[in-house]
């Protein structure tokens, strides 16, 4: 069921019983933190808290099952990176998707995403290591034909991570993941809102085919025009559905 943008539950919540609020003064277990930190993140990224949306830390504790504590650290994380604003006594707000900060994030992956394809080019991968770039590409194709958008958008997030890994550039896959997170919760906004996605399978199976031939200039051009024609429709979704900055 699709959840309110001003508040989880209307009512108080519930004291809790098998997390007990940390003594003042007591920093909370980072165990605790880490998880409360890494819940309100992921649905933050995958569009369940979307833009607007608001909760006191006590409605997030009492979802989450943990004490407050955790969760006013784990807020304070996600402040500082530009996630949500911390409100005094109100808890939280989940912050807009900036249409600037989206349009820098795709330059920068478009350009490491091209290098990786050039890298992946040289190695030479045998054909079993193309397997999953294939398969994702298939699962795209069949999740468009049974209108399974968050399907699609699993099987091509799949593709990317493993063309990246398969460039064995251990911190060229550490800097692409350092934005996929942000990108990912674009994607998502927007994923009900942009033209089916029929383009991304066939430019998908071109990069394979690149690859196989040896072509890195080709997977270097192939790959580009790819991220650029992404960029071009999310960004032109961002300016049409003005309530995505409010």
């Amino acid at each position: 069921m699709p959840r309110s943008q001003t508040a989880l539950r209307a009512e108080t919540p519930p004291r809790q019983k098998s997390a007990p609020e940390a003594p003042s003064g007591r920093v909370p277990r980072p165990s605790l933190v880490e998880h409360a930190y890494e819940a309100i993140r992921r649905r933050i990224l995958d569009n369940v808290y979307p833009p607007g949306f608001q909760a006191l830390e006590g409605e997030l504790a009492w979802e989450l099952g943990i004490s407050r504590t955790p969760v006013r650290e784990a807020l304070i994380r996600l402040e500082r990176e530009g996630l949500v604003k911390v409100i005094p006594r109100h808890g939280m707000r989940v912050l807009p998707i900036s249409p600037a900060d989206m349009k820098e994030i795709y330059e920068i992956l478009t350009a490491l995403e091209s290098m990786a394809a050039e890298l992946v080019v040289r190695r030479r991968p045998k054909e079993e290591e193309l397997q999953p770039l294939v398969k994702a590409s298939r699962d795209m194709e069949k999740s468009l034909k049974s209108d399974d958008l968050d399907a699609w958008a699993e099987a091509d997030e799949r593709f990317h991570r493993h063309l990246i890994e398969l460039s064995g550039n251990r911190l060229l896959i550490q800097a692409v993941l350092n934005f996929w997170d942000r990108a990912h919760r674009a994607r998502m906004v927007a994923l009900r809102l942009r033209p089916k996605p029929v383009n991304s399978t066939k430019e998908h199976m071109a990069m394979v085919e690149m690859i196989r031939k040896g072509d890195a200039k080709g997977a270097v051009e192939v790959n580009r025009a790819h991220r650029e024609r992404a960029s071009r429709e999310l960004l032109a979704i961002f300016e049409r559905y003005r309530f995505l900055q409010l």
